[in-house]
Formats: C-alpha cells, sequence, structure tokens
C-alpha cells in the first residue's frame, strides 16, 4: 500500500500530546471532559499544546454531551467558541450534530463551518446515532473543509460496524464518500488488518492509548505499538 497510514490520537492536555507526538501519532484531537464523550478544550490548553508538539491539532466543538447543538443559543456559543479558537491559531476541527430525527443538523453545522474560513474538518461519531448515514454523507457532501468522518460504523463501536466500514470504504469515489474514514470507537489492533485490506487509511485511538484507563496519561509505548502496526501492515519503516 502506498498511503502511510493515519494515526489521530485523543489527547487532553500538554503530557498527553507529547507522549502520543512522541509514539509516532501523525494528528491530535484535543478534547476536555471524557466523562462527557469529548468536549470543547479551553483556548489555553489549545495554546499550550499547540507550542508543545508540532503535529496536526484537530479541535473538538462540542459544549455538551450529546450529539444535539443546543438550539439557537448553543449555536451562537459554538460560533463564538470557534471564533476564539481561530483567532488563537487552531485550523483544524472536528464538530457534528444531529437534529431531532436523526437528520443533520444543518442549521448548525453550516452556522459553525462558516467560522471556520475553509478550515479541514472532521464530522465526528454523530455519523454512528444517524437515522440515515448515507442520507446525512449526501446532504454534507457540499460543505467547505470537510475531509473526513470519525466512526465505528455502528454506535455499539467497530465490533458491531465493521462490515459497514468496509463497505463505506468502498465506496469513495461516489458523491458524500469522498472525504476519509477515520475508524474509531472501541477500536483494537486486530480490527486493523482487515480494515487496511479494505483500503482504510486513518485510525483513531482514545482508551487504546491509555493503559491506566482515562484517569491516566497517554502511553508513548501503546502509541508506538499501533504505529509499528500500522507501518509494518503497509510494508513501510514508518519514516
Amino acid at each position: 500500500m502506498s498511503t502511510r497510514a493515519v494515526l489521530e490520537v485523543i489527547a487532553l492536555g500538554v503530557e498527553d500530546a507529547v507522549a502520543a507526538q512522541a509514539g509516532g501519532a501523525d494528528r491530535l484531537e484535543l478534547v476536555t471532559d471524557m466523562a462527557a464523550d469529548g468536549l470543547t478544550p479551553s483556548v489555553p490548553t489549545f495554546v499550550g499544546i499547540r507550542a508543545a508538539v508540532d503535529i496536526d491539532l484537530r479541535v473538538m466543538l462540542r459544549l455538551s454531551d450529546g450529539f444535539a447543538a443546543g438550539g439557537p443559543e448553543g449555536v451562537d456559543r459554538l460560533a463564538g467558541v470557534a471564533r476564539e479558537l481561530r483567532g488563537a491559531g487552531a485550523d483544524q476541527f472536528v464538530l457534528g450534530f444531529l437534529d431531532a430525527g436523526g437528520g443533520p443538523d444543518l442549521a448548525a453545522v453550516e452556522r459553525i463551518v462558516a467560522e471556520l474560513d475553509g478550515c479541514r474538518w472532521t464530522f465526528h461519531r454523530a455519523i454512528d446515532r444517524a437515522a440515515d448515514r448515507d442520507a446525512l454523507r449526501k446532504q454534507l457532501a457540499d460543505l467547505p473543509g470537510l475531509d473526513a468522518y470519525l466512526t465505528a460504523g455502528s454506535a455499539a463501536g467497530v465490533d458491531d460496524g465493521l462490515s459497514t466500514l468496509v463497505a463505506e470504504a468502498g465506496r469513495d469515489r461516489e458523491p458524500g464518500y469522498e472525504p476519509t474514514v477515520m475508524v474509531g470507537g472501541g477500536l483494537r489492533l486486530d480490527h486493523v488488518p482487515t480494515l487496511r485490506s479494505a483500503g482504510i487509511t486513518a485510525f483513531h485511538i482514545g482508551g487504546a492509548a491509555r493503559p491506566s484507563g482515562w484517569s491516566g496519561p497517554v502511553s508513548t509505548r501503546s502509541v508506538t505499538e499501533w504505529r509499528r502496526t500500522l507501518d509494518e501492515l503497509d510494508g513501510a519503516d514508518g519514516s
């Protein structure tokens, strides 16, 4: 395979970020409060991490648990946070909102994306809770900057979603399927050979990088194991 797989690691702070980069992560997803499944970090947290590492950073835009944007007031707050982060130098983001019917909340997504001024962004695992994954992709297809979907293929995780992930990877030339499939959510190393064979080139880990759980930091050794496994499957030397 000629495309080196991308490894993205969740980072909660500078210690995580430094350890993940040392282990070979290509990119970090910056969040806070994993008890709420990952919310927007503070601007000072972003600034500190940006100063500590030189790999790509994608900052979560999400202010409360769940996948609702919180109505007009919530969208206004998110737009303000996005502006602050842009002003601090953030240039990649993660977001995703659903309406009450399980479709994409287009008004919220479009409003936030407008604040990003063309920056690249990932639509996160809200897609795994969508009423119709295919329809969601097609509705979002023309939004500027959307270059990845973070997905397990199922709300229950990669074990249940594996066949969906493989099928979607095979549709990458179809409208709505051009963004990268980035697999995360219960992802294990034993899933990777099947996913790489299907042509998936991006992988996202959180708890898998933390042997002590979310109360402990990212382990450089764990990230290195993932990097080595991906590179061995690619026939690459990791350089």
